[in-house]
């Protein structure tokens, strides 16, 4: 694994965020050394997926990036259950394909289908489980209420929604405060002042944060019956979403 040291050098223009080969190089100890909490909220998504994952059902793992929840999934769904990994970003599906063709064979597996494709176009069935972790704030947010409802449609009765963002706060007192512990986290993780600072200018406009209740409402609104924050590490959270039993 590379380190992330992209912003590690002074530059005269900092552009827009992307998911290209740079970040696919880097990702994973980029995310492990800016979200706090990543590792734990990926082994709860391995055990949600021990707990909801059907026989003969499809999984969804929305904005895959490099496949980490794709994988721990892999591990608890039946075998006939097919897991599809979608994401807009080339170099992320480039790269996953690329890993799961180097796994040792694994015949008690389920199939992994690979997706290179808008989050907000891709069509969705019989889903036992639906993952989202960090993808929706990347999504407009006009468009992010739809997204969801094409979930909700596409799951079956008693399925599961795994929601992880980073989020925001409409009291300024909490907002500084758990910005700021979300600051140190990153510099106790090795970043420095000038990665955190041209971090965040490639960020804005990029990944729009929303408060709690306004997921939360959202997702009840669509239909969801039982919406519950399980995670929170400073201003990153964790939801679960369940749909109603038949």
């Amino acid at each position: 694994m590379s380190r992330d040291n992209l912003y590690a050098l002074p530059r005269d223009r900092v552009g827009q965020f992307q998911f290209d080969q740079q970040v696919v190089d880097v990702f994973p100890d980029m995310i492990a050394r800016s979200v706090p909490g990543y590792a734990s909220i990926l082994s709860v998504i391995e055990q949600l997926a021990g707990r909801y994952v059907r026989s003969g059902t499809n999984v969804y793992d929305l904005g895959c990036s490099l496949g980490a929840a794709t994988m721990l999934i892999r591990q608890q769904a039946p075998i006939d259950a097919t897991i599809h990994a979608v994401d807009n970003s080339p170099a992320m599906i480039d790269q996953l394909s690329k890993r799961l063709h180097e796994l040792p064979a694994a015949p008690q597996a389920c199939r992994v289908e690979l997706h290179l494709a808008d989050l907000c176009q891709v069509a969705m069935s019989n889903a036992s489980m639906i993952v989202l972790n960090f993808t929706l704030q990347f999504v407009p947010a006009p468009a992010r209420g739809r997204l969801l409802q094409n979930c909700f449609d596409a799951m079956v009765p008693g399925a599961a929604l795994v929601l992880s963002e980073k989020v925001c706060f409409d009291e300024p007192g909490q907002q500084d405060l758990l910005g700021d512990l979300h600051l140190d986290f990153k510099r106790a993780c090795g970043y420095s002042e000038l990665e955190i600072a041209q971090k965040r200018t490639s960020l804005e406009n990029t990944l729009i944060p929303e408060s709690i209740p306004t997921h939360t409402t959202r997702l009840r609104d669509v239909g969801f019956d039982v919406v519950t924050p399980w995670f929170q590490c400073f201003n990153f959270v964790s939801i679960l979403a369940v749909k109603q039993s038949t």
